[in-house]
């Protein structure tokens, strides 16, 4: 026998020759005036300008409004007030809550959050109706309402209460200041455990403001250091004499000063 022999090939007519395949060419829309447009590059372009519009807008701001710039970070400072980003503010309040904080920190952090982002990533699986009308999805309007609602009270709850001052105070660049050891102030300063709120170098630590650059007179500072100061500093620390107490007072009004 021949290679071949009685051998047949077939060819299958669901399968179009290259020459009958007709060009994958965009669809017409002149049948659909102003209705419909092709995504490229009509609708795409205007989604580019648009943004373009709001990168610039955003980037104005950001020259004209910087970020104001803190002192540097202190692990060891545990007085300071952390403040998260505007979009983290509604977890940040829900912590202040007692069954969110504290011994139910798991419940705050990861309990509440995990079943609300949970049922946001469930939610096609869940809701799986043709309707697509609010009115009509009375559960899904109405979950998707109060999480909304619970977001946008717990941001403007957390502005409305945080201490500003406070946290402008912590966050307020000090200069740098030599501070001598060996004086007589000094060392007034540390047998009245001055330094162990205010920082060994004064500046400042433990919900105590810092003492370089107060602009206080001496006076003041003595008036402080025995009646106290808006209840964060309590009366009567001061235990030394009206010697030792005008000494000090002289020696921290004159910290940072030129």
């Amino acid at each position: 026998m021949h290679r071949g022999k009685g051998m047949k090939f077939v060819g299958d007519s669901r399968v179009p020759a290259p020459e009958m395949r007709t060009p994958k060419l965009p669809k017409d829309y002149s049948e659909y005036p102003g209705k419909t447009e092709a995504f490229w590059p009509n609708f795409l372009l205007k989604e580019w300008m648009v943004g373009a519009v709001f990168l610039v807008g955003y980037l104005c701001l950001t020259v004209a409004h910087p970020a104001p710039l803190e002192r540097i970070a202190d692990p060891t400072d545990t007085g300071y007030i952390p403040l998260p980003d505007w979009y983290f503010l509604f977890l940040y309040q829900l912590l202040k809550y007692s069954f969110a904080s504290g011994p139910y920190t798991v419940i705050g952090a990861m309990v509440i959050p995990g079943l609300t982002f949970g049922g946001l990533l469930l939610a096609p699986f869940l809701d799986r109706g043709p309707e697509r009308r609010p009115r009509k999805r009375p559960l899904a309007t109405g979950f998707m309402l109060l999480a909304l609602a619970a977001i946008v009270f717990l941001t403007w709850q957390s502005v409305a209460t945080h201490d500003w001052a406070a946290a402008e105070r912590q966050g307020k660049i000090v200069a740098k200041v030599e501070i001598d050891k060996t004086s007589a102030g000094y060392k007034i300063a540390q047998a009245n455990t001055c330094i162990t709120c205010h920082g060994d170098s004064f500046q400042g630590g433990a919900g105590a403001p810092t003492l370089i650059g107060t602009g206080l007179s001496p006076d003041q500072i003595a008036k402080i250091a025995k009646q106290g100061k808006d209840g964060k500093m309590p009366p009567g620390v001061f235990k030394g004499t009206d010697a030792e107490l005008k000494t000090l007072s002289e020696y921290i009004s004159g910290l940072g000063k030129k």
